[in-house]
């Protein structure tokens, strides 16, 4: 599996720790920045890590901000892309079982380090369900603006 990544300035220091997380898991890791703590605009990164889930290039997404909000919010205006804003271990695995989210959003100023890497696990290993479930994704996707 291919997992891109990508943080602003507020979710940078987090971003290293999940880096570790998806490599230990033996996925491999896109790295879309940034890497300082230089103020930056979270839609330069969101959008980028949403478009490359979108077009296949990765299998996944993750975007870590200081409270995950623009970040999701960014990654939503994709076309294909159900990006879930998780700070909390059951809503990892019921977005990825429910919803076959394909982008995770989480805030570094909300949850620490631990917590986050607990979070990307679970969320990474955990299967779309499909079912009954289907047919809801479904709706969303019809729904969206195609090019």
């Amino acid at each position: 599996m291919k997992v891109a990544i990508g943080a602003d300035h507020a979710g940078v220091n987090i971003k290293g720790d999940i880096i570790k997380v998806i490599q230990e898991l033996g996925m491999e890791v896109i790295d879309l920045g940034c890497d300082c703590h230089d103020s930056v605009d979270y839609p330069d990164y969101a959008i980028p890590v949403a478009e490359k889930v979108a077009s296949g290039e990765a299998d996944r997404g993750i975007l870590i901000c200081g409270t995950g909000i623009g970040m999701s919010i960014a990654a939503n205006k994709v076309n294909g892309i159900r990006c879930a804003l998780v700070h909390d271990l059951f809503s990892a695995k019921a977005t990825r079982l429910h919803n076959d989210s394909n982008v995770l959003a989480m805030g570094e100023r909300i949850i620490g380090p631990g917590l986050a890497t607990e979070i990307a696990k679970v969320w990474l290993e955990t299967d779309y369900e499909a079912g009954r479930h289907a047919r809801r994704v479904g709706k969303i996707t019809e729904y969206e603006v195609k090019e």
